[in-house]
């Protein structure tokens, strides 16, 4: 079967640009949580914040709603590049392994190799802006969290720290964001495949109307399943990500087993899946919005989603 989607191949970039858009918009105060979570209570100071809740509290009362979207900038730019990217490269890389053949069923040898390879590729692009992102994220005015060196925008960040560790500097925690990309991706896509296929199957075999609204109800939750999925694989490799990524101390470790063989001597496995609350929480509503959007994005271009 000829490939009828070459043609307009360029627009699944653009529907994946709205998709991570969406996921910041949903995600980011989640997201902030989880970072201060992850860099102050595995400190060897001790537990800073009891929990999500206690966190999120008190952000809101030192810093109000502007605080859970610090960092948010640069954020905005690299998750719209990176999702822009995510799906562009996952749907032209499963389309050429299929061979221009499209298969209704999902198949794991496909899907797999395609989303890993994707996330492998998003990693080079999302590391700078992470950094960028979780420097500003534990900053704040919060008397609990120690003090850390100030940044007055996301710009200042990169160029200071560009200014003391060079360019190289900025992708510190590179080989971290690779690993956690790749697998973490080829669960999502994984999940988010087989969570649709078998959905539509039970909606076939029911005789249901299929309609715009049915399509956004599969969306939702085969998006935000597979976004739980993800997060529920990689949280370890995230934790070790942000720990490595803020650092103060450029000498510090950037092997990720190493830093969670660290943790783990200190706060046991719990301590390897710090910020697990926000993050979950953050997982559904967050990659539901981005596989809606990609969805309805693909639909108004014309691109039929097989």
């Amino acid at each position: 079967m000829e490939d009828s989607r070459k043609p307009y191949s360029y627009k699944e970039y653009v529907a994946g640009l709205f998709a991570g858009v969406a996921t910041v918009v949903v995600g980011h105060p989640f997201d902030t949580v989880k970072v201060k979570l992850q860099k102050h209570n595995t400190n060897v100071q001790g537990i800073t914040y009891r929990n999500g809740f206690h966190c999120t509290a008190r952000i809101l009362a030192t810093e109000g709603v502007r605080g859970l979207y610090i960092g948010a900038t640069p954020s905005f730019v690299g998750m719209a590049f990176e999702s822009s990217l995510l799906f562009g490269i996952y749907s032209q890389t499963k389309q050429s392994l299929q061979g221009g053949v499209q298969s209704s069923r999902p198949q794991p040898q496909v899907i797999i190799p395609s989303a890993a390879f994707a996330g492998a590729i998003i990693s080079f692009v999302l590391c700078p802006s992470e950094l960028v992102k979780c420097r500003m994220q534990i900053q704040g005015t919060d008397s609990l969290v120690p003090k850390c060196s100030g940044y007055s925008s996301s710009l200042d960040c990169a160029l200071k720290t560009i200014k003391s560790d060079g360019v190289t500097g900025t992708f510190r925690g590179g080989s971290t964001t690779f690993l956690r990309e790749s697998i973490g991706n080829a669960v999502f896509f994984s999940v988010y495949e087989y969570v649709r296929y078998y959905m539509h199957l039970q909606l076939k075999s029911g005789s249901s109307d299929h309609n715009n609204l049915v399509d956004m109800g599969i969306g939702i939750l085969s998006g935000g399943l597979g976004g739980v999925a993800f997060w529920s694989t990689v949280l370890p490799l995230d934790v070790a990500k942000t720990i490595i990524q803020t650092a103060p101390d450029k000498s510090s470790p950037t092997n990720p087993f190493q830093v969670l063989n660290s943790i783990y001597r200190m706060s046991g496995l719990r301590g390897c899946y710090t910020g697990l609350g926000p993050t979950i929480l953050r997982a559904f509503p967050a990659n539901a919005a981005a596989i809606v959007t990609w969805e309805v994005a693909m639909k108004l271009l014309g691109i039929k989603n097989n």
